[in-house]
């Protein structure tokens, strides 16, 4: 009986070779993955939360580059192996609380000057061991002047994007790196409005 034998369009659809590989074509993968994938799962959720943290932006100081209500990914990692490069945005708790009840107060800026350099804002302009730094992520230079400042073993100089809109240190003098929680590793969410 021939109307019983598969027809030559349903062996070139189902069984056409690749077509195999997909998963649709059993149903397996819709199986809980047992006692290992849940082990695997929270392996996975436990690395995620030692060594990355999701954070809202909700202030303007580092405009343009993040805006108020952007969400944000910060990898806490790799301040553990190497120190705090030029230009990395780092998040950090806020230096002038001495308070451990207010570890919840996190900041975000971006590093304009290491250890051992020497820092002063003058004439619109900054200027980092007396060399004017060309700076394209600046919304607009800044209208304030500092006195020449020395950053100590240990310590780095942050200013917000926004220079004349930010809380950084030009107010408070250098960071200790031992505030730094962590460096802005992606932007994960805009607002669209």
């Amino acid at each position: 009986m021939s109307f019983l034998r598969p027809s030559a369009m349903y062996n070139f659809v189902f069984t056409y070779p690749s077509s195999r590989w997909m998963p649709c074509q059993s149903w397996g993968f819709l199986r809980w993955p047992g006692l290992e994938g849940f082990f695997r799962l929270l392996v996975v959720f436990l690395l995620w939360s030692t060594f990355s943290q999701l954070c809202y932006i909700p202030s303007s100081s580092m405009y343009p580059t993040l805006r108020v209500g952007d969400r944000i990914i910060v990898e806490k990692a790799s301040y553990y192996i190497w120190n705090p490069a030029i230009h990395d945005i780092v998040t950090f708790r806020d230096p002038t609380q001495h308070c451990e009840d207010n570890t919840n107060v996190i900041f975000i800026k971006r590093v304009v000057a290491k250890e051992g350099d020497t820092v002063e804002v003058h004439h619109g302009g900054l200027y980092v061991n007396g060399v004017a730094q060309e700076e394209d992520f600046v919304v607009e230079p800044p209208t304030y002047t500092t006195e020449l400042t020395y950053v100590p073993q240990g310590h780095v100089y942050v200013l917000g994007d926004n220079r004349n809109n930010s809380y950084d240190s030009h107010v408070w003098g250098p960071l200790p790196m031992k505030n730094i929680v962590g460096r802005y590793a992606m932007r994960c969410l805009r607002p669209v409005n």
